[in-house]
């Protein structure tokens, strides 16, 4: 048997590390440098993975088989939903949101009324849940101590109790030793993703243990199984529980989100929203690493126990036991401490914000002695008011579990919590998407759905206890048939949670609505109602002030906020807030709608918005706007703003047509630029041959006995000349009959291979004459191509005419390859010359664009070569294209299609 001192130490040495790490991160969240980062949040949303979890889920798996999956389905399909979450932390941010009895009650109206009975149902609901925990921790100890089924008793107190008051105490150092404005908890929040990750290994350390170390591995186990029957059928999915299955995966669903808890980390505790799309899968993977090991622990303790009477839920712990692995077992109980402890701290610390915002606060505005405490800072009476919230919490919890706890297992008793929250999701979700939702709705529907699941689960949970007479539940209540508690209207066959699920949920949706379209909003609940259903177009801009008329006092508001944020964190924020709108003092601000506004929204983050809203009209004279009047306004701002949308989509579209027009204009510019560039190449190469032509001319028209020999050089280099000429015209010529369509073809079956050969016979002397290397690879058996043999002739003559300009002398090389490639015949003209750039292969086949430099390596021609072949290739189906890096030569390339004329002999 383990030493309860030992334990004791361990447990308070785990707790302080997690205390330290809250320090920590409080400290980082001081200085502005928060570290709660997006796997952070991830990991703190598993704080819904609590005792239940760690070891209810194993005992429902000894009963249920896979039914245990249920519970970790709902939320993982409710994490899809991404959008409505973004919405509902838009919401938050926007409207200064601490708990989700403020949420709902800021939707309709501001209604203290509202938030007080949303704080009451999360209290009663989540009681249950917190008896959960402490039963949790109560059976390990017992277990550690070797006395199951025993209470435990530590200097005289009942070892419950005395986890409750530890709880209790940790709680309170956790999240009440100061007031927040934003009621965000960043160091909590870190300690409770070290607390899921601790769970975690502890959880899959057993597991393995279990399924490698006392059985042969997951098969092993599934095998001995097998081959009793009352195990076997846990291996299976049991289609007559669909109806089951159903309500515990929408039941699941809907408490990762209403949970005050989840509510909590998910919504108040985030920090950037970007966040969540870490959550959507590293979540989901979480639940699915912590699931993994249930059903074979369940089955490695239902094989090696038999029928010794072992309570399944202490499974985790008893089997590390049975075989001497005291080490894992002490791991196993700093998991399920974690489990019990991260959620008891976060819930707690949710529901003692609910408290005291929307129960004490009410009751205090209404009480003569907050109006004598006028001066007073009252600071610290909200977290003391926060503390006493939380003992008494954690008492409720301790009743409930002598009460009621010990007549169900772990899983039962959270799925009550589970039922009683899931009320809330007709009048919060309702109130994100209906505009025509009440506040009158909302009361009805949560009155309704409330009293179904008092009647049909909660107080029977009292009756299987004894604690109360079970006649409601076996004949109804004044022993009318249809009126009993878990077979409502004569509805028999399902489970207790289902029927009470189904039955809660149709009286909730039902009132809601029906109610809701017979009665009508008040100004204030209208435009709260815009706000929360068009979030996305209000969270960017300022709140209208038409909506609040009335006469206030600057001083009055400020010592308000002193009052209840504390002298030096109002007078941060009143300096935040003046140099917000340009002002060194805040002083020197009008008293105006604005002001007012951000009193009240610095107000909600500290005592909730219904309390701050009293506040806030208890030193201002509001003049009340009808409902006609605040829908105007409404309608006239959406005017507005639809108006806005379209001048920003006209800025838009002529942004748009600007840039299109500066790009044409550029363009224009370009080509303007490449004109004047061909102008000035064509004058230059028409004036040098008729220079030439003219000079030799005139010197044999002056001297007519000009020797013979001289005579035939000069008229040799005029005929030459002359020629130059020609081409240059016909160039010029031929480009603008291929652009006009004019251009006259001769079409018919070619062999290019031939065309190849007397191009280069052609221009052989010129190679010759520079020393430059032709070398010729051309295929057999090449099939002809359609097209005109003169016009593909120029082509390439064009192309090895370029390739030799490039080359250097004695040391260039041209390769020219005629192959076939599939249906294409592909000639390639390779050089080793310099090469070309990225941008000068972009540009190389426009007109007038010549490689080199213009000014002072400007090849000889005038830059059409390229765009006519490319023209003439194009025209019969063909690619003309380059391919070349800096340095290392260019290769250009074309293709023809291929025709099915007989191969060249």
């Amino acid at each position: 048997m383990l030493s309860g001192w030992f334990i004791a130490l361990l447990s308070a040495a785990y707790v302080g590390l997690l205390f330290a790490v809250a320090r920590f991160g409080d400290a980082r969240a001081d200085a502005g440098r928060s570290i709660i980062t997006a796997n952070v949040y991830a990991l703190s949303l598993a704080v819904y993975c609590t005792s239940w979890t760690f070891f209810g889920s194993v005992g429902r798996a000894t009963s249920g088989g896979l039914s245990f999956l249920t519970i970790y389905l709902g939320p993982t399909l409710m994490l899809l939903c991404v959008g409505v979450i973004i919405k509902m932390i838009r919401i938050a941010k926007a409207q200064r949101i601490t708990s989700i009895a403020d949420f709902i009650a800021s939707r309709y109206g501001k209604s203290q009324l509202l938030a007080g009975l949303v704080t009451i149902i999360a209290v009663i609901g989540i009681v249950p849940y917190i008896a959960l925990q402490l039963k949790a921790v109560a059976a390990s100890l017992d277990v550690l101590f070797d006395q199951p089924g025993h209470t435990i008793r530590l200097w005289g107190i009942d070892s419950t109790l005395l986890v409750a008051g530890v709880l209790a105490l940790f709680t309170i150092l956790f999240g009440t030793r100061h007031l927040d404005a934003t009621e965000r908890h960043e160091g909590m929040v870190a300690a409770v993703a070290l607390e899921s990750v601790v769970k975690l290994v502890a959880f899959i350390a057993v597991g393995v243990f279990v399924t490698y170390g006392m059985y042969g591995g997951f098969a092993d186990l599934f095998q001995r199984a097998s081959v009793h029957p009352e195990l076997a059928g846990l291996l299976k999915l049991d289609g007559a529980r669909a109806g089951t299955w159903a309500a515990m995966i929408l039941l699941s669903a809907l408490a990762i989100v209403f949970l005050p808890r989840q509510f909590q980390v998910m919504v108040v505790e985030n920090v950037d929203e970007s966040h969540l799309k870490r959550a959507v899968w590293l979540f989901p993977l979480y639940l699915l690493l912590i699931n993994i090991f249930v059903l074979p622990v369940a089955l490695g303790g239902l094989l090696h126990f038999g029928g010794q009477g072992v309570n399944p839920d202490t499974f985790v712990l008893t089997l590390p036991l049975s075989q001497g692995a005291e080490s894992l077992a002490l791991l196993v109980f700093i998991g399920g401490l974690s489990a019990a402890t991260g959620m008891v701290i976060v819930e707690t610390i949710a529901l003692s914000t609910m408290i005291c915002n929307d129960l004490a606060m009410p009751a205090l505005l209404r009480s003569t002695w907050l109006q004598r405490q006028k001066q007073g800072d009252l600071s610290g009476l909200l977290i003391g008011i926060r503390r006493v919230a939380i003992v008494l919490i954690l008492l409720l919890g301790y009743i409930y579990f002598k009460a009621a706890g010990e007549a169900y297992a772990l899983v039962g008793i959270g799925l009550i919590s589970f039922a009683a929250v899931a009320q809330f999701a007709p009048a919060l979700f309702g109130g994100m998407y209906w505009k025509q939702g009440t506040r009158a709705g909302a009361l009805a529907g949560l009155l309704a759905g409330f009293g179904v699941w008092l009647y049909t689960l909660l107080l029977p949970s009292f009756a299987k206890s004894g604690w109360i007479g079970n006649g409601f539940v076996e004949h109804g209540l004044f022993g009318v048939e249809w009126l009993r508690a878990q077979a409502l209207f004569g509805l028999s066959g399902l489970d207790e949670i289902s029927h009470c699920l189904w039955w809660s949920m149709l009286a909730n949706i039902g009132a809601y609505i029906a109610v809701s379209l017979l009665t009508e909003p008040d100004a204030l609940e209208a435009g709260q109602a815009e706000r929360f259903v068009d979030v996305f177009r209000h969270a960017q801009q300022a709140p209208d002030t038409r909506l609040w008329r009335g006469n206030a006092s600057q001083t009055e508001l400020a010592t308000l906020l002193e009052r209840f944020l504390g002298p030096v964190r109002a007078r941060q924020q009143l300096g935040s807030y003046a140099r917000s709108r340009r002002v060194s003092d805040w002083r020197s601000l009008p008293a105006d709608a604005e002001f007012v506004h951000f009193a009240e929204t610095e107000l909600a983050g500290a005592i909730g918005s219904a309390s701050a809203r009293a506040m806030v009209s208890s030193v201002t004279r509001e003049e009340d706007l009808g409902l006609e009047e605040v829908l105007d306004i409404l309608d006239e701002a959406t005017q507005v703003r639809a108006h806005s949308r379209e001048l920003e989509a006209k800025q838009q579209a002529l942004e748009a047509a600007t840039a299109e027009l500066r790009e044409a204009n550029e363009r224009l510019r370009e080509l303007d630029r490449m004109k004047d560039d061909f102008i000035s190449t064509v004058t230059h190469e028409l004036r040098t041959p008729l220079t030439s032509i003219r000079a030799l001319s005139e010197m044999l028209y002056d001297d007519p006995k000009v020797e013979l020999d001289q005579r035939r050089r000069f008229l040799g280099i005029i005929v030459s000349e002359t020629e130059r000429l020609t081409r240059l015209i016909n160039q010029i010529l031929d480009m603008a009959k291929l652009e006009s369509g004019r251009a006259e073809w001769t079409t018919g079956e070619v062999r290019v291979g031939e065309v190849v050969r007397e191009a280069s016979e052609a221009l052989g002397a010129l190679y010759r004459e520079k020393g430059v290397r032709l070398n010729l690879d051309i295929a057999e058996g090449l099939p002809a191509v359609l097209a005109d043999r003169d016009r593909l002739m120029q082509v390439v003559v064009n192309l090895l005419s370029n390739a030799v300009k490039f080359v250097a002398p004695l040391t260039g090389t041209v390769a020219v390859v005629v192959a076939r490639a599939e249906n294409m015949l592909r000639v390639s003209v390779a050089d080793n010359g310099p090469g070309l750039t990225a941008e000068e292969c972009g540009v190389i086949f426009e007109k007038f664009r010549q490689g080199g430099n213009t000014m002072t390596d400007k090849p000889q021609g005038t830059g059409l070569g390229l765009p006519i072949s490319r023209q003439i290739v194009e025209y019969f189906g063909g690619k003309l294209w380059v391919e070349s890096t800096p340095g290392n030569g260019a290769t250009f390339i074309f293709t023809v299609p291929l025709t099915q004329a007989a191969p060249d002999a």
